[in-house]
């Protein structure tokens, strides 16, 4: 029953993401509600059994102008650093890390490239804590995979909050991402799917 609803879930997100004439950018990508930060939410669900086939009848009855075409797609498979930068593509792979129930870590370094984007010393300081006890600290509600002793040096940092604060933990959930998470995405259905649907331009 789970993985039907979870299934049902991303068929719909896919078909919001096809539909969107705007996405959010990469600082307005979906932390979680109870973060309290200033980003939006919109949850994203996991889609289980003949996805492709049900997934390809969702991108056919698709009715907006906009194009997403097999071009931009085809460049997400270059680089992490690529798929993160298109709006379309975060979106996507967001999509996918939440099949997997691992998006924490794009959540995770997501919110950090807003926080370093924050300009009050109060308003750093009370994020940083924020984000502390929702993904560094021990057992966090959306604890990230990180060694003890990074955990050790962001909470010093923490006693004068800086941008740089998680630099470290950000760096190590990219590379995490960019060696397990993303080649998994590669090889995904959904991604395939999405390709094989942009092999020519369809109106989206």
């Amino acid at each position: 029953m789970q993985l039907e609803n979870s299934e049902s879930s991303l068929l719909k997100e896919t078909a919001h993401v096809q539909s969107a004439v705007a996405m959010p950018s990469l600082a307005t990508l979906t932390p979680p509600q109870h973060l309290n930060m200033d980003i939006d939410k919109k949850a994203i669900g996991y889609s289980g059994g003949n996805l492709k086939s049900r997934l390809q009848c969702k991108l056919s009855q698709s009715s907006n102008t906009e194009e997403l075409c097999f071009e931009e797609m085809s460049q997400w498979s270059q680089s992490l650093e690529r798929l993160l930068s298109s709006k379309y593509g975060m979106k996507i792979f967001q999509a996918f890390l939440k099949s997997e129930f691992s998006d924490e870590n794009l959540e995770f370094w997501v919110v950090c490239e807003d926080y370093k984007k924050i300009k009050s010393s109060f308003r750093m300081s009370s994020r940083a804590k924020k984000i502390f006890k929702l993904y560094i600290q021990a057992e966090a509600p959306r604890e990230i995979n990180i060694d003890h002793k990074t955990r050790e040096v962001i909470r010093t940092n923490m006693k004068v909050a800086s941008a740089v604060c998680f630099e470290e933990a950000q760096n190590i959930v990219y590379g995490l991402m960019e060696k397990d998470s993303y080649p998994r995405f590669l090889k995904s259905d959904i991604y395939r799917t999405l390709l094989d649907s942009t092999s020519t331009p369809m109106r989206m």
